[in-house]
């Protein structure tokens, strides 16, 4: 699991599309550094999250491959959506929900808020929006990008509060629309939807208590007795009302809890949850991560060993050893376990990413063209990723090519928002690359943009750009 500050290659647009956009993306890190703000990137958590939507998204008329979800390291249950296909989903949700149609319930409902247009409000939620929730997002993306994550994130997430109450909760009337539209994609799909009722459920004693006491769900999704009466009925009509979560599902969805708990939680905390007696998966599973935080590597190792000896082709057990190792300062052993997972699930570009960094923290020579490799294919599946661009640098200063590793650096700078580095790094690149080919136009593209959006900052406008997908590669 890798945990940021900040959402990885998140682009948080406002209901005010076509006057701002915000961006929150994340500062460089490590193989995975250490949890301390509001985003997580796990493989394995995306993965499930993905198979849960993918079905809904189709049954919408929607495109899988343009809705992005990103998971917010906050303990309350919440999910919202921003900038049209961006599903925000709190770790809380995923740890506190008894059943993985509970999660689906909130998935279909977020999407029938997608589907229906309910952010395009235009001139009626710039009259709604507060000029200065606008400003402290903006201030928030360029303190992240100046190298203060913590300030940036808590001034981001504070504002996400202003921006959920002003720009995001929705109307009765569309929130009544989201829950038909996300119970019709749950049926069309043969689910049943007795997941989200049973969420709403949950907050229907909450209309009553002042709004600093309510859950943020409640905040940001109004609840009503008509509501829930409505959404009962258009349950109980659902030929597949009763049609149960599988026990595979189940059992998956216990070793997803068990893993977040890990990270999440104080390594005291996790074990009280799941003693040494309960010998089940997800028990080993937690107590694999607690007893890694714990800095007890022997038995951390031992825990993840017995999850592998039982499960040998799941990729994650092999990911969990691999970091375990390589940020115990034992990177050499960490790598076969890296190599294992990706050879178990070759399109996971985060594994990828974390196997490229793995091979170079071994100070190898003889191992940093196949860290290139590595880090190339994590890349070309997400081109934002700061830590890959991080990594390739790296690998490039190290076989002695500062044209590229400066190009590296650039695009790495330009995916956390850091446009002076970017500008720095381009120009520098530029200087070094053959005039006209693909680098040196990638360079001067990067270099361009980043002078434009320095321009905006400079006159005051201080309005953020989205990240631009030039032609070309420096995938060299």
């Amino acid at each position: 699991m890798t945990l940021f500050r900040a959402p990885s290659r998140a682009k948080i647009h406002s209901s005010v599309v076509a006057v701002l956009s915000v961006a929150a993306v994340a500062a460089v890190a490590s193989v995975a550094p250490a949890l301390a703000g509001s985003g997580i990137r796990d493989s394995e958590i995306e993965k499930t999250l993905r198979s849960y939507g993918e079905p809904i998204w189709k049954a919408a008329g929607l495109d899988p491959k343009a809705i992005h979800v990103y998971i917010i390291n906050d303990s309350s249950i919440n999910a919202f959506v921003a900038g049209g296909q961006n599903i925000f989903i709190n770790t809380g949700t995923i740890m506190e929900l008894d059943t993985p149609s509970e999660l689906k319930g909130i998935i279909a409902h977020e999407t029938g808020h997608i589907a229906g247009g309910h952010l395009a409000r235009g001139p009626e939620a710039m009259s709604k929006a507060e000029i200065p929730m606008i400003i402290t997002m903006l201030a928030g993306v360029a303190a992240i990008a100046a190298g203060a994550p913590d300030i940036g994130m808590a001034m981001i997430v504070g504002a996400q509060g202003v921006a959920q109450r002003e720009l995001l909760a929705f109307s009765r009337v569309q929130e009544s629309s989201a829950d038909q539209a996300g119970v019709k994609y749950l049926t069309s799909t043969g689910q049943s939807a007795k997941g989200m009722l049973e969420v709403f459920n949950k907050f229907a004693d909450q209309e009553a208590l002042s709004g600093n006491r309510q859950d943020p769900f409640v905040r940001t999704h109004p609840l009503s007795r008509d509501r829930l009466a409505a959404l009962e009925q258009m349950v109980a009509a659902s030929p597949f009302r009763d049609k149960p979560d599988s026990k595979l599902e189940l059992e998956a969805y216990d070793m997803l809890r068990a893993k977040l708990r890990g990270f999440v939680d104080s390594p005291e905390v996790t074990l009280r949850r799941y003693p040494p007696g309960d010998t089940s998966m997800p028990a080993r599973y937690a107590r694999a991560v607690a007893y890694f935080k714990g800095a007890d590597l022997q038995t951390a190792l031992a825990q993840i060993d017995s999850l592998i000896a039982e499960r040998p082709s799941y990729a994650f057990f092999w990911e969990l050893k691999g970091q375990i190792l390589v940020e115990s300062s034992k990177p050499t052993e960490g790598v076969p376990a890296y190599r294992k997972a990706v050879e178990l699930a070759p399109d996971e570009p985060l594994l990828q990413a974390s196997l490229g960094a793995a091979l170079v923290a071994t100070e190898n020579a003889a191992l940093m063209e196949e860290a290139k490799k590595h880090l190339k294919l994590a890349i070309e599946q997400e081109p934002d990723n700061a830590m890959a661009w991080y990594y390739l640098a790296s690998v490039y200063d190290t076989e002695g090519n500062p044209s590229m590793a400066a190009l590296a650096t650039a695009e790495r700078d330009f995916a956390v928002q850091d446009m002076g580095g970017a500008m720095q790094f381009a120009k520098r690149a530029q200087k070094q690359l053959k005039e006209g080919t693909q680098d040196w136009q990638r360079a001067n593209d990067i270099l361009a943009v980043a002078q434009a959006q320095m321009a905006n900052r400079r006159g005051g406008q201080r309005q953020l750009m989205p990240r631009v997908t030039f032609s070309g590669s420096t995938a060299n």
